[in-house]
């Protein structure tokens, strides 16, 4: 079964994400069109990638993720196709497969499937469609373009380390208004190392007792877990973390252990 899935930052309001789907149906009327989100800020790389980083395990081996973001055409602006995990990913080579993999990919090809470039004005549709159809039929990265070795990078902002304090920010808001920070679970247990903690943000607020799940604090209570992206969340069970504690992208978080408590 051919699967394509669609990450954009395209919305619902305008006519860009029907083209697409509709390029793609066209030159593969069996495909299965899965949509990430199409709501990513528009431009928003760090976003994107953050999004799809955390969904596309979940799909099949073969799935082919198309990659909408920041895909405007400009003359040097490389378009690639990218094999890593045994899935394939499209898109413009602007920092997001960086921000994406965490070890080189497997193979990486320029697209080459370039017509006429005086009508070339949604590559979405010109190049990415091609190319995301051809890899869902089975075909092969080098039959739509050149071995290239190098991806553009990008860099996520990294927590800060300091003996027994790490201080980190919000990189995502979901739907829900919980509010995700760059601190995987991995960091935060190594520096823990079973000794108690405080989680400090805005407004003085403070949390000092990791959740399993959302209902472990009574409806309205605020939280803190490491959910599915296995990122500390800030969490209000039933209620808007982002808007009722004041956090947003960008603001700084900090977690001070209390010493002489390790294991």
């Amino acid at each position: 079964m051919a699967i394509i899935t669609l990450t954009t930052d395209l919305g619902y309001k305008d006519f860009y994400q029907a083209a697409l789907k509709g390029s793609l149906l066209s030159l593969l009327p069996a495909a299965n069109i899965v949509d990430i989100t199409h709501d990513i800020s528009a431009f928003n790389i760090a976003q994107a990638a953050f999004v799809l980083k955390n969904a596309y395990p979940y799909f099949p081996k073969g799935t082919v993720h198309l990659i909408g973001i920041d895909s405007v055409y400009h003359k040097d602006t490389r378009y690639l196709a990218v094999k890593f995990r045994d899935h394939y990913f499209v898109g413009s080579d602007n920092g997001i497969f960086s921000l994406l993999f965490d070890q080189s990919a497997e193979e990486i090809v320029e697209l080459h499937i370039m017509q006429d470039l005086k009508f070339l004005h949604f590559p979405l549709t010109d190049i990415f469609a091609k190319a995301a159809t051809h890899l869902a039929k089975g075909g092969k990265l080098k039959d739509i373009g050149l071995q290239v070795n190098e991806l553009e990078e990008k860099m996520n902002l990294q927590p800060v380390i300091e003996r027994d304090i790490i201080r980190g920010s919000v990189i995502y808001v979901d739907s829900f208004q919980n509010v995700i920070t760059n601190i995987t679970k991995d960091l935060f247990s190594r520096i823990q190392r079973n000794r108690d903690f405080a989680l400090y943000f805005r407004r003085n607020e403070s949390i000092s007792k990791l959740s399993w799940h959302y209902n472990e604090v009574p409806e309205g209570e605020k939280l803190c877990l490491f959910g599915i992206s296995n990122h500390l969340e800030i969490a209000i069970n039933k209620g808007n973390a982002s808007g009722l504690l004041g956090l947003n992208l960008g603001d700084i978080v900090r977690i001070e252990f209390y010493p002489g408590m390790a294991v």
